[in-house]
């Protein structure tokens, strides 16, 4: 008896194998994630933010490129939803990196999940499986005009 429930068990075990490790990347709206109401709370308004080659005034000083990859609890959570969060994460990261370095933006901010550098404007990517959703974000801390 108990080894046929321990073989069922099993064989279950097998077919979710494939849902547990899911792996989506999806891209999703900059915009909207720096809509979310805890946006404004988290990365304030003294450091400026400019994504792939939107515009921004003249660079001073220039500090450094900076990385981030920050990872979040998707459990029971939409993509989308677990993803925007886990945007204001590494936003929040790259803020925290300017401020240490006294810039006041950082520009050229690009999606670099698993290594693959991506720019955008208007998009980022995010990976997000059954439990844990993640973004990873590359950009240039200066100092502008």
């Amino acid at each position: 008896m108990y080894k046929k429930i321990l073989l069922g068990a099993a064989a279950l075990m097998l077919i979710n194998a494939p849902v547990m490790a899911r792996d989506s990347i999806n891209d999703y709206s900059v915009k909207d994630a720096m809509a979310q109401s805890e946006a404004k709370e988290i990365l304030g308004d003294k450091i400026r933010f400019y994504f792939g080659d939107q515009p921004h005034g003249k660079v001073l000083k220039t500090f450094g490129e900076f990385r981030t990859n920050q990872k979040t609890n998707a459990f029971g959570k939409s993509d989308e939803k677990a993803c925007k969060w886990v945007f204001l994460s590494a936003m929040k990261s790259l803020k925290q990196r300017a401020e240490t370095e006294g810039g006041n933006a950082v520009i050229n901010i690009r999606s670099n999940y698993r290594n693959n550098l991506t720019t955008s404007d208007t998009t980022f990517k995010c990976g997000a499986g059954a439990i844990i959703a993640g973004v990873a974000l590359v950009g240039d801390v200066v100092t502008l005009k």
